[in-house]
């Protein structure tokens, strides 16, 4: 992997070295959010140090550097996932207020007593509970589609499923439960063949491989901040633009508009129509430093040591004894979901984390796939482009001794 060097990526990274409960730290949860480089900490301090102001409306210097550097930001964000128009990426707090937005504000204008919405099984209840609000509302149906024993989704279903009464759908890029890689592409094309449009959640799919909105064909997109190394409260929706200039504004404030009277309000152009209210200036600087490091390293190098630990890591804990996987689709990303012996969850992550060692227990903010296959919850291992097969070995290690304590 030309460019790549994942021991002086580690370097990057101030808060891997440290010891916890007395031993080094092994951190297995980047699926929850993942840790900051320091160009992204350097980022934040220098915005503060140097660049602190509102911006937009100001003419003093501050404002003026403040503001290149929030819009440059947005530049940054439409270059790394090819969107076609700068206009068309929206500044939001994270995928789940992106996907908030789409929902009340084309589907409270599309989507009516009736209509249908199409989601997957294997949603994060962000891209659930959104809709179900939007059905309660309008009277629309939710509908689903399901997955199989793999979590993998059941494609033969999915035509059935779109009909001539589907107003929207909205899938995953990526299971942040499973791993599961979605077909994103192919799901696209099928519904815009029937006119329907389509919203992904990409939470957990622009972490691990290259993402090009214009080749995906879909028409939103939302992703976070801090999946993706960069800061919290700071998200981007992704919107074809004449979509959005279609949309109805989401919040009323402050540079949303172009004007107010006592008897009118002008709404702004599109993305501002959107981001009402002072914005996160600093985490957009730190969403875009984020950016730039992921694309010094290369995604295509990010993806190639994804699927080459993904490998390592399924074979090794496949070793364990009493170990299940759940989860074991043909297409998958660094996501390990298990149960491992009657041992719970919860449990497993206890006494990991007397080892040093981060991991996710619980269902994971996706009930509905904890109910396919018939779990409570899973113990989570999520790996990153900071993690090694020596974090994978310690994992090993730990979960033997969780069934020493066990036996």
């Amino acid at each position: 992997m030309s460019g790549f060097d994942v021991k002086k990526v580690r370097e990057d990274f101030p808060i891997l070295h440290q010891e916890v409960r007395g031993r080094p730290l092994v951190y297995l949860d980047s699926a929850a959010t993942a840790q900051k480089p320091r160009a992204v900490i350097d980022a934040l301090v220098r915005f503060y140090q140097h660049d602190n102001a509102n911006v937009h409306r100001g003419v003093h210097v501050l404002s003026e550097r403040a503001t290149e550097a929030y819009e440059g930001a947005r530049e940054t964000v439409r270059r790394f996932i090819n969107a076609g128009d700068v206009k068309e990426i929206v500044f939001v707090r994270g995928t789940t207020e992106a996907i908030n937005l789409v929902a009340q504000t084309y589907g409270r204008k599309h989507i009516g007593a009736g209509d249908e919405v199409l989601i997957t099984q294997m949603e994060h209840h962000a891209n659930i509970v959104p809709w179900r609000m939007l059905c309660e509302q309008t009277g629309a149906v939710l509908k689903v589609i399901p997955v199989d024993d793999r979590g993998e989704l059941v494609l033969d279903a999915v035509d059935a499923l779109l009909t001539e009464r589907t107003r929207i759908l909205a899938v995953t890029h990526v299971s942040n439960a499973l791993g599961t890689v979605v077909p994103v592409k192919e799901l696209t094309r099928r519904a815009h063949a029937k006119g329907i449009p389509v919203l992904v959640d990409g939470a957990q799919a622009v972490t691990h491989f290259p993402v090009d909105v214009q080749d995906l064909g879909c028409d939103f997109y939302a992703f976070s901040g801090h999946k993706m190394f960069g800061p919290t409260g700071i998200g981007v929706l992704y919107g074809r633009k004449e979509l959005l200039e279609a949309m109805p504004p989401y919040q009323g404030g402050g540079d949303m508009i172009l004007s107010v009277t006592m008897e009118k309000v002008t709404y702004n152009r599109v993305p501002y129509r959107f981001e009402a209210g002072t914005p996160n200036l600093e985490g957009a600087v730190g969403l875009a430093a984020a950016i730039r490091y992921l694309e010094a390293l290369g995604m295509a190098n990010v993806a190639a040591h994804d699927r080459e630990l993904l490998a390592y890591a399924t074979q090794a804990l496949e070793s364990v004894p009493g170990l299940r996987l759940v989860g074991t689709a043909r297409e998958k990303t660094g996501v390990l979901s298990f149960m491992l012996a009657d041992v719970h969850p919860h449990d497993v992550g206890t006494i990991l984390d007397r080892e040093g060692i981060c991991i996710r227990t619980g269902h994971h903010c996706a009930q509905p796939v904890m109910q396919h296959f018939k779990v409570p919850a899973t113990s989570r291992a999520s790996l990153a482009l900071y993690n090694t097969r020596e974090d994978v070995d310690a994992l090993v290690r730990g979960l033997h001794k969780v069934l020493e304590v066990f036996q």
